[in-house]
């Protein structure tokens, strides 16, 4: 059955609305980052890049690195860009633009977050890699979907109890990584960890400038939750959702966090540009020896 032209919105030239992209533009394996300057940094490593367009917050640049072929795309921040690139992505792959249809056989795509986030463990220093082993979203995005399949409720509902969560404010979901990627990924230099997705940079991760926020101790009792030996180590804005669109979507899914801050101590990456740079020599290096 076709999609209808409000659902599926392409633009006159043939490319997928938000995103500007067509079929033949991207690669099977993509590199998310949230900072539309960050592309560049990432893509001056490759060994050609063959196309490159940008449309708002969304800048996508493809090529070949160690002659592997690689797209690399800026989302924004937030989750509710997630929800615009994943369903984009997935529609260049398993939809025909022709038909409007959806293709019978199925493709799965390789997706890599680099990003950058703030640890709340005291122990875990700056300027260190967390692979987000497991992501609890505080945003709201996976409830707007038939996603109960792919959570993992014992662990949000252990987090609930623990953090006598305000029921006025969106449950808590939680998303593991693709195994067989992120095992891959992980290493002595880049350690497991799980990571909580905030629906904002201030007040959702208890930082307070000129406004109060409801739970002053929020972090606090974030550091101290532990289930099954594992605990919370650090915080951002995009990763749950990653997780659960690549799982509802049927594609792979790891994010490589660069630590620039730790809250617990109040430290702040001296060089964070560095840092940043040395996860994506890390994480294409890792790529190609899959």
């Amino acid at each position: 059955m076709a999609i209808a032209e409000s659902e599926l919105i392409l633009n006159p030239d043939g490319s997928i609305y938000h995103l500007n992209l067509k079929p033949e533009h991207i690669a099977d394996t993509i590199i998310t980052v949230g900072d539309p300057d960050r592309v560049p940094h990432v893509t001056k490593y490759f060994d050609k890049i063959e196309h490159k367009v940008s449309k708002r917050e969304f800048h996508t640049q493809t090529g070949v690195y160690k002659g592997q072929r690689l797209t690399v795309i800026s989302t924004g921040i937030g989750t509710d860009n997630i929800d615009i690139v994943f369903n984009e992505l997935d529609a260049l792959v398993n939809i025909d633009f022709n038909t409007r249809e959806i293709k019978k056989k199925h493709k799965a795509l390789q997706i890599i977050r680099i990003g950058t986030s703030g640890a709340i463990q005291s122990n875990i220093p700056i300027d260190s890699f967390i692979v987000s082993e497991i992501a609890v979203g505080f945003d709201s995005l996976l409830h707007f979907y038939d996603s109960h399949h792919i959570q993992s409720p014992e662990i949000s509902t252990a987090l609930i109890k623990h953090l006598h969560w305000d029921k006025n404010k969106s449950l808590p979901y939680t998303v593991s990584f693709d195994e067989k990627l992120g095992n891959h990924m992980a290493s002595d230099l880049a350690h497991k960890g799980v990571t909580v997705t905030n629906v904002g940079f201030y007040g959702p991760q208890g930082r307070i400038l000129r406004l109060p926020i409801q739970d002053k101790e929020l972090n606090d009792k974030m550091a101290s939750f532990s289930y099954e030996n594992k605990k919370i180590t650090n915080l951002e804005m995009e990763t749950a959702g990653i997780y659960g669109m690549a799982k509802l979507l049927g594609h792979k899914a790891v994010s490589m966090n660069a630590i620039l801050a730790n809250r617990a101590t109040g430290e702040f990456s001296q060089n964070p540009k560095k840092i940043v740079d040395e996860l994506i020599q890390y994480t294409l290096n890792k790529l190609v020896t899959m």
